[in-house]
């Protein structure tokens, strides 16, 4: 019977699994669930479902949102656009943060978020592409 070549993990793939089982970890924070308690804005009929559903405020838009359309957003990023991936111990810090960096957000206005997050961190790769050459 052959037997399959072991392939050693790269830093980037090594990097993602790190990362990934700490997210997992952090849909468990407690924080996270005070912040949604905050925006709670009552149970009412969502409208896609036609079924009662706890509905939450974006902090954003000031819409109000069944749970399936919210998603609770870092303020301030985990890993800064402007800076990168530092270490793993600033990504845990930032992740595992205090209510004060947390807020409830849509899912339309955290993609906007998001979308400007990532043209920064593209920006910035950019940069230290061209000054490396």
């Amino acid at each position: 019977m052959a037997t399959a070549k072991k392939k050693e993990w790269t830093e980037g793939r090594r990097r993602a699994f790190i990362t990934s089982v700490l997210r997992g970890g952090y849909r468990r924070w407690p924080p996270k669930y005070e912040c949604l308690k905050a925006s709670f804005t009552g149970k009412k009929i969502n409208p896609a479902s036609k079924r009662m559903s706890a509905h939450y405020k974006c902090k954003k838009c000031k819409g109000d949102f069944p749970t399936s359309q919210v998603q609770v957003d870092h303020i301030k990023p985990i890993v800064d656009p402007k800076i990168g991936f530092t270490n793993f111990e600033d990504f845990a810090q930032n992740l595992f943060c205090p209510i004060e960096n947390l807020q409830v957000l849509c899912k339309e206005c955290h993609n906007k978020k998001t979308s400007k997050e990532n043209e920064a961190r593209k920006k910035y790769d950019n940069s230290k592409k061209n000054n490396k050459d």
